[in-house]
């Protein structure tokens, strides 16, 4: 990719992979960013030949998008940084350059993440209000009845999130299993949904992100997307941002 110049530092570090411009903004906060030398304020920006840091380490635009399709396992936590958790999914992955995720998977659920070195796909795929099509196979604790369908897809009024999910596609798979395909990522939305009509998530599958599917995948390998899959990627990305809501 061509070197642009002069544009915002938190952009800058996203084309790099490091991370979203969100977390990037938070680096920048916390004075681990340094501009030829100096600490990086917010706001700043980046020219040709300057020499950014993160840390320690000197960061640069990547030659080469890579995108891969990771069958996350359960268990493995979506952070690259969180003494906490037990396993994070970069330390799952190994994988030999350094890629993040563009769109969360909860620690409970399991399936499709999108772990890629491309700052600026991140950043479209985390952006809530881009309504990317996300797919998931549900199994809950009790049997399925229609009106519990028909409601989740008009949209559900979460209490403790005090907002109402959007309209989505829901179809039933078998007596206690459901499909649903969401255009929002509210935290842990799929599981408040259920308990709304008393029902308990047992397992939670993502299986398809816009145009990328899990098919083919066990838990905890991958596959690096094509770069004709890509572009397909991005092109639906695009069209969905053009578009708006």
């Amino acid at each position: 990719m061509d070197k642009e110049t002069d544009i915002r530092l938190n952009k800058y570090i996203a084309m790099c992979g490091v991370c979203s411009r969100r977390d990037a903004d938070k680096l920048i906060e916390e004075g681990k960013v340094t501009i030829n030398g100096r600490t990086a304020e917010m706001g700043d920006r980046v020219s040709e030949g300057d020499s950014v840091k993160v840390g320690s380490k000197l960061i640069k635009p990547n030659d080469e998008t890579i995108v891969l399709a990771y069958y996350k396992p359960v268990g493995v936590t979506c952070t690259e940084r969180d003494a906490h958790a037990a396993v994070t999914v970069t330390e799952a992955l190994k994988f030999k350059e350094r890629v993040t995720y563009a769109g969360r998977l909860d620690k409970d659920s399991e399936g499709l993440l999108l772990m890629t070195n491309d700052g600026d796909l991140i950043q479209k795929m985390m952006k809530g209000e881009n309504a990317h099509e996300k797919e998931y196979v549900v199994k809950v604790n009790r049997p399925i009845y229609q009106e519990m369908l028909d409601k989740m897809e008009k949209g559900v009024y979460l209490k403790e999130l005090k907002t109402t999910t959007r309209p989505c596609k829901v179809k039933k798979l078998s007596k206690d299993t459901f499909s649903i395909v969401l255009t929002q990522g509210l935290n842990r939305q799929i599981r408040r949904m259920c308990e709304v009509f008393n029902a308990k998530v047992i397992t939670l599958k993502r299986v398809r992100v816009v145009n990328v599917v899990l098919s083919g995948l066990k838990p905890g390998e991958y596959r690096q997307l094509s770069h004709e899959e890509i572009d397909s990627l991005k092109t639906a990305v695009d069209n969905k941002n053009s578009k708006g809501n």
